[in-house]
């Protein structure tokens, strides 16, 4: 997947595309039903597949005070949305002259300018423009001016209670902890992606060695609790220069929590224990951590004693979950 930062990078007759445009954040079943039709038309009539997103929540701009904490960082969106198949992504910078781009000079310049597009993909919620003026109606009008077509993609819902899958709907869940309910709206399991750094060593003294995520981690941080689910080791960071490191992936014991028992953490933490695994070195290391199912809440413990028996016996559950 190619990834322009700036209408600008797109090279001259790029052209013709279907072009979905939406934030993606979690890039959840919905925003995938839309991808995937643009993927459709885009075969159909022999174009290309561009996925229009943002760098961060427009709400972080616009109104931060009710701004949510997004889903997935953008280098997890980049990836997430490449694995749909589209040929590139527009990832636009949401800062004020964008913001005050006026909707009908978004179209001429991002969409037609740029993009050479033909058909427009959005959900019926799409706005866009100064002041969130435009809309899918506006869209298809522009869209006879310009000559090209918009689709209005229908919202995948819950066939239970109709309601609309969304990323508010995922971050509820994740709150909660069930990580299981969030991998079934996400289409995957969720995940968190940061560099692992020098902890307490706490781990390594109970014989039970975690990789320590940094606290600037991408990705929503799940409740507190213990969690089954893998670690995906990307290697210490290159210049560039270097032929790209294989992953590798294990299975990972993970805990989000204060360390209630020493009561000395004083922020979220979120930690690997790659079972069966004590001799292995992620210091600095890009890793990505997946939640499959909460094994329990996070406890304080009487004794150091009992926390690692608990311990033991989590690992052997989340064993047992992942096999």
């Amino acid at each position: 997947m190619i990834v322009f930062r700036d209408p600008r990078e797109v090279p001259a007759g790029f052209g013709p595309s279907v072009v979905a445009i939406g934030k993606f954040d979690g890039v959840h079943s919905g925003h995938r039903a839309v991808i995937d039709r643009a993927r459709v038309d885009a075969a159909a009539i022999g174009a290309r597949v561009v996925a229009v997103t943002f760098d961060r929540n427009p709400l972080a701009l616009l109104r931060p005070d009710i701004c949510p904490v997004s889903l997935v960082g953008v280098a997890q969106k980049l990836r997430l949305l490449a694995e749909t198949g589209v040929d590139a992504t527009l990832l636009l910078t949401f800062d004020r002259a964008l913001a005050d781009l006026e909707a009908r000079a978004f179209v001429e310049h991002v969409l037609v300018g740029a993009l050479g597009v033909t058909i427009v993909m959005v959900g019926a919620d799409f706005r866009f423009g100064r002041g969130g003026a435009g809309t899918p109606d506006l869209l298809r009008e522009l869209g006879r001016e310009f000559g090209f077509d918009v689709d209005v993609v229908d919202d995948v819902r819950a066939i239970d209670e109709g309601r609309r899958v969304s990323s508010t709907w995922v971050r509820e869940v994740l709150d909660a902890g069930d990580v299981a309910a969030a991998a079934k709206l996400l289409g995957r399991s969720h995940s968190v992606r940061g560099e692992v750094v020098h902890g307490l060593k706490r781990g390594r003294d109970l014989g039970f060695p975690t990789a320590n995520l940094s606290q600037a981690l991408e990705g929503f941080v799940p409740a507190e609790g213990i969690y089954a689910g893998w670690l995906v080791d990307e290697g210490i960071p290159g210049d560039g220069t270097a032929e790209p490191r294989s992953s590798v992936r294990y299975p990972a014991a993970i805990s989000v929590g204060t360390n209630p028992t020493f009561d000395d953490v004083d922020v979220r933490q979120v930690e690997a224990y790659v079972l069966d695994e004590t001799d292995i070195d992620l210091y600095d290391h890009i890793v990505e951590v997946e939640f499959v199912e909460r094994v329990r809440g996070m406890t304080a413990f009487e004794t150091v004693d009992a926390l690692v028996a608990q311990i033991a016996d989590d690992v052997e559950r989340v064993r047992t979950l992942l096999s």
